[in-house]
């Protein structure tokens, strides 16, 4: 299957960081699909290209929010994939389960606090894209 993310991810790292995209800013795919192999479910194209193309790179990885681990991702009782918590871990965002074969599938933000989960009306690849937006220009 050809990459459709991976490329646009990559150019996250000099959009933001104003450096070169380097091989060690993402994750090797022997390393993640060992990571990966541990879980029962598979995710979908986006998040692992988002992985390949950033899961190294503390900078993007953690910036205001906190994207796990791949080895760290997990289904909720409710049967959502968690992927992203905030820094004062009120929000944690996920893809229900039966999503998870589409590429790039619409991404859910739960509040901790309630439990309820509510649709972003976005895809990941979308959503990515606009947090890094707000995270690093709304500084101001």
């Amino acid at each position: 299957m050809t990459d459709m993310f991976l490329e646009k991810f990559r150019a996250l790292v000099p959009k933001y960081l104003e450096d070169e995209w380097q091989e060690e800013d993402g994750l090797p795919e022997e390393d993640l699909d060992k990571a990966l192999a541990e879980h029962q479910f598979t995710v979908p194209l986006v998040l692992r290209e988002f992985y390949l193309a950033l899961g190294g790179c503390e900078d993007l990885m953690e910036a205001y929010h906190y994207f796990w681990d791949p080895e760290e991702l997990e289904v909720d009782d409710e049967g959502f994939l968690m992927f992203l918590e905030d820094e004062e871990e009120n929000f944690t965002w996920g893809f229900r389960v039966g999503d998870l074969s589409i590429p790039d599938p619409i991404v859910y933000r739960r509040n901790n606090a309630r439990g309820q989960w509510k649709s972003e009306e976005g895809t990941f690849s979308e959503f990515v894209f606009d947090m890094f937006e707000w995270a690093f220009n709304d500084e101001d």
